[in-house]
């Protein structure tokens, strides 16, 4: 396919001789000598490339470069002029144009020129979609007030670079969190480098996290960069972050505090420009009081607490989620789109959902393949134990059995009315024991 570009000049010769030039190369040439015109061509005609000259008869070109970087972000511009100052020229580069040529225009400059930034275009547009794309996958659904609440926090805490805590129940969203507060920032264009802590070993999580050099450990048999060094320029999302041991703690609150760090086996200081969002279903402060989670690292990372509510505290937003996920997943697997009944949807809203956002979406993605009729009624719900709790929407096993255990001791206490002493024995375990995990678990 022919690229299209659109010469904006008042001269004619200057418009003959550049379509001559792009046209013997293939391009499909548009030309105007004003910039009203010039506006109408590019709302018809798309162009791929816009050739513009400073001065023309009704409006300035700097002037129209500028309403085109609003409207057509990704269009590259090339100016060029016969009486440009280098002011001039810095000005336009700095507004966005791609290149900036001087009458009398040279052959091998403008082929050269057009050439890339056509490719530089294609780049843009092709990041455009990503973006767009990766906004599409990332959405905060939910129109509850504490959602909307949240949503204001997350575009107040994109314009700046300040770090971030959040808080929330297993499957709440506290990774979609992160990623919305990067994208929304200007570090959008740079990497997000996620750190699961919990899921990482211990003895391996210093070489995930700052980078190992050849050699310096068994089974370290090339150099290899670590998250922090991923993450320069951009955010690094550290995911339960109240798993990371008291060693490790140290060094990353070294990093936080210099923005230096070496690698495992190495003597270099690497410098990096990292922002640091945080996230955990722990109450860190209570952790901090136990001597399992440093004192100083905790206030460094709570510059901006941000909690997450159970799907249970925003039930309002339940439909919302399930009409995005219904929508998702039916694309994903070119299905045609289902429908729940009232009755169906009434189940749903009613359920308390232990494993919050993340097994709702399980739950919705199962039905869109296992159902095999359009309409969703409450027995097709009833299928997947709606009503019980799906340990298999956890990332974990420590977070599964952490569940199935607070459940389980749930059971055998309303078995047994509440009585310690009787629960105690038939669980098997002190009353002491008992009473702490009622109080850890919060079912006082």
């Amino acid at each position: 396919m022919a690229y299209t570009v659109l010469i904006v000049d008042d001269e004619e010769g200057i418009r003959q001789s550049l379509g001559d030039i792009l046209e013997d190369e293939g391009y499909e040439v548009l030309s105007t000598e004003d910039a009203a015109h010039a506006m109408r061509i590019i709302e018809a005609d798309n162009p791929d490339l816009v050739f513009l000259d400073i001065w023309l008869p009704d409006r300035d070109g700097i002037e129209l470069l500028e309403e085109l970087r609003i409207k057509r972000p990704t269009l590259p511009v090339v100016m060029i002029s016969g009486h440009a100052t280098i002011d001039l020229a810095v000005k336009a580069t700095r507004m966005g144009a791609y290149d900036f040529l001087e009458k009398p225009l040279s052959l091998e400059r403008v082929l050269l020129t057009a050439q890339r930034a056509l490719e530089r275009g294609v780049l843009e547009k092709e990041f455009q979609a990503l973006r767009e794309d990766i906004s599409r996958k990332w959405q905060l659904v939910g129109q509850s007030p504490v959602v909307r609440d949240l949503k204001d926090q997350i575009t107040i805490l994109g314009s700046n670079t300040s770090r971030v805590l959040i808080t929330g129940e297993s499957g709440t969203g506290k990774e979609l969190v992160a990623r919305l507060i990067h994208y929304n920032g200007p570090r959008a264009s740079n990497p997000f480098i996620e750190v699961n802590c919990a899921a990482i070993p211990q003895e391996l999580i210093e070489s995930e996290l700052f980078g190992h050099e050849k050699g310096s450990f068994t089974g370290a048999y090339e150099r290899k960069k670590g998250k922090f060094e991923l993450a320069d320029n951009g955010t690094l999302f550290l995911d339960e972050v109240g798993d990371m041991s008291l060693q490790t703690q140290a060094k990353v609150l070294r990093v936080i505090e210099t923005q230096e760090f070496q690698r495992v086996g190495g003597s270099k200081k690497i410098r990096v420009d990292v922002r640091i969002i945080a996230a955990t279903n722990k109450e860190l402060h209570e952790e901090v009081k136990k001597g399992n989670f440093r004192e100083d690292l905790f206030y460094r990372l709570n510059v901006i607490p941000l909690h997450i509510p159970p799907l249970r505290e925003r039930k309002e937003d339940i439909p919302l989620l399930v009409d995005y996920f219904l929508e998702e997943f039916s694309q994903e697997y070119k299905k045609t789109r289902k429908r729940l009944t009232e009755e169906a949807m009434q189940v749903l809203i009613n359920y308390d959902w232990p494993g919050n956002v993340r097994e709702l979406k399980n739950v919705i993605e199962r039905l869109v393949i296992m159902t095999r009729h359009d309409t969703v009624t409450e027995k097709d719900i009833f299928l997947y134990n709606i009503g019980k709790k799906d340990y298999f929407s956890y990332k974990t096993l420590k977070e599964a059995r952490e569940a199935f255990e607070r459940d389980f001791i749930l059971a055998k206490l309303r078995e047994n009315n509440w009585n310690i002493s009787r629960t105690a024995e038939v669980l098997n375990i002190e009353r002491s024991n008992l009473h702490r995990k009622i109080k850890n678990y919060g079912l006082s």
